[in-house]
């Protein structure tokens, strides 16, 4: 099916060759980092996770996604679900390739990757948060590329398969919860010392994956003869309706327990993120916004009016993706270390090769969802001619 993915238009490799341009911006100023350090981030001692960390876990959330089409379509055998399943597997495949790489870059030293694999430590959560993302991916590519094979050649995939894939579905449960796990078991975070954070992970994944794969389905539409269907997007936009405003549930939850108890540890880091803290607030605007576009993507996926009509079905997937984006990157990570134990107010803010390598390791993403999708599309066209 490789032959699909160099079959393409001028706007096609156009596009190709920009993503292969911002990789290599990206790469060179890895190397820089490799070559001076992390200090060319903005992290420090007291924000000892960043911008990296940040889009890890949330791309972790949209790999945890797809398995909202894996589940109705395999395990409910809910058909309509069959034309867009191998696009959330893919979907998937390419998130987990990026959470693979910031975690690389966000080592310093790529070398030390090795350690987990070469001196396992089972009482280590982040060991067993790299068998799960490596696990997961493995899954979506056997299961991708097999299935997308059978389709092509009119036949029904593997009975092997069928195992793998009921598998897949609490792998993709495992690999936010695991995540959630990483973060909720240091004891002296209070922003993320509770229990219902591997939830509230849950849920925004279960809203910005299927949202992101709506906006793929219209694209797609868009620009090819493939048509993903409009029941099957419908059908994506109840599950983000229901997500978003759990997610969003949640969190109230959270501002009311920090507040009532009125335990200063946990007052503290809502109270920073909001209104700010000792005279530093430089991400109180950024939380207001988040709150504003989630607020706003519940409203226009939950009225029928506005769900059913594609154009505010993708604004209102847009402003759910850039919503979740601020709250579970910029907010939860920077939350969890400022103020740090001590109650001392350091900010954190990205830094340019900081951002440019996250834009590189973007473009690594949508390369392999560019050519994966190709094959996608190709293999639809060719069954339905």
């Amino acid at each position: 099916m490789l032959e699909l993915a160099v079959k393409g238009n001028k706007s096609y490799w156009t596009w190709v060759v920009a993503l292969l341009g911002v990789i290599g911006l990206g790469f060179i100023l890895y190397l820089w980092q490799i070559r001076v350090g992390l200090a060319i981030t903005g992290m420090s001692r007291d924000v000892s996770w960043g911008f990296y960390i940040a889009n890890f876990t949330y791309l972790v959330g949209v790999a945890a996604g797809g398995v909202m089409v894996v589940l109705p379509y395999y395990l409910h055998d809910y058909k309509a679900y069959g034309r867009i399943t191998i696009m959330g597997e893919f979907l998937a495949i390419a998130s987990l390739i990026m959470c693979m790489i910031f975690i690389l870059v966000d080592l310093g030293q790529p070398m030390r990757i090795l350690n987990v694999f070469l001196y396992p430590t089972p009482n280590s959560v982040l060991m067993y948060d790299a068998l799960v993302l490596s696990g997961y991916l493995l899954i979506n590519l056997v299961v991708g590329w097999n299935v997308l094979e059978a389709e092509r050649n009119g036949v029904h995939y593997q009975k092997w398969l069928k195992p793998i894939i009921y598998i897949s579905i609490p792998f993709a449960v495992s690999i936010h919860t695991v995540t959630a796990f990483l973060y909720c078991g240091m004891p002296g975070r209070g922003f993320w010392l509770t229990a219902i954070l591997a939830p509230r992970f849950l849920s925004s994944a279960f809203a910005a994956g299927p949202s992101l794969l709506i906006l793929l389905c219209l694209l797609v539409r868009h620009l090819t003869r493939f048509d993903p269907g409009k029941k099957q997007i419908q059908s994506l936009a109840k599950t983000v309706a229901y997500a978003i405003s759990i997610n969003v549930f949640f969190f109230l939850c959270e501002i009311f327990v920090a507040f009532y108890s009125n335990i200063p540890e946990h007052m503290d880091h809502i109270t920073y993120l909001f209104v700010g803290l000792q005279g530093k607030s430089s991400l109180a605007p950024w939380m207001w916004t988040s709150m504003a576009l989630m607020v706003m993507g519940i409203i226009l996926t939950v009225n029928p009016s506005t769900r059913k009509n594609e154009t505010t079905l993708a604004a209102a997937c847009a402003v759910i993706i850039a919503g979740t984006w601020i709250d579970k990157g910029l907010g939860m990570i920077s939350g969890g270390f400022v103020p740090n134990p001590l109650h001392q107010v350091r900010e954190y803010a990205p830094s340019m090769p900081e951002i440019g390598i996250t834009l590189g390791v973007y473009a690594v993403g949508a390369l392999v969802l560019t050519v994966l999708y190709k094959m996608v599309v190709g293999v639809k066209e060719e069954v339905q001619a």
